[in-house]
């Protein structure tokens, strides 16, 4: 597995176990730099992914709604959540990620960790930002 494929599953874990345990995302984050337990100490694109997300919140959930209305964020699988949010911030927010790679990462995330739908649900939703990409960044 390649380093930013593995720094963006550990960002996902960061995600996940904040959204899960109702705990503020920072702390959670902050927790796993502090004490890695078992695992590897925190990838440095792992925490630029998470700050990000955290950084960018509030924009990201509600570009990801407008993305997808027929599903509010809330019904949504928290694997599923945190991989829009990391996907969409790479879109929007990091110049150094190509959106196709995004795109495939978070899909091939969903394919490992969530449901037999969340492939194709995950790709939709990303395809639609980053195609509304340029004006978004515009607005921004």
């Amino acid at each position: 597995m390649a380093a930013r494929t593995k720094a963006r599953k550990r960002a996902l874990d960061v995600l996940f176990e904040a959204d899960q345990r109702g705990e503020n995302v920072l702390a959670a984050l902050d927790r796993r730099v502090l004490d890695s337990g078992r695992e590897t100490p925190l990838p440095t694109y792992s925490i630029e992914i998470v700050r990000g997300v955290v950084a960018w919140w509030p924009e990201l959930n509600s570009i990801i709604q407008q993305a997808s209305p027929e599903w509010q964020l809330s019904r949504m699988p928290a694997v599923d959540r945190a991989l829009l949010r990391i996907g969409a911030w790479e879109i929007l927010c990091n110049d150094e990620v190509e959106t196709a790679v995004a795109i495939d990462e978070a899909v091939s995330l969903a394919a490992d960790l969530s449901t037999d739908d969340s492939p194709g649900f995950v790709n939709g939703i990303l395809g639609t930002i980053a195609r509304e990409a340029p004006a978004l960044r515009h607005a921004e």
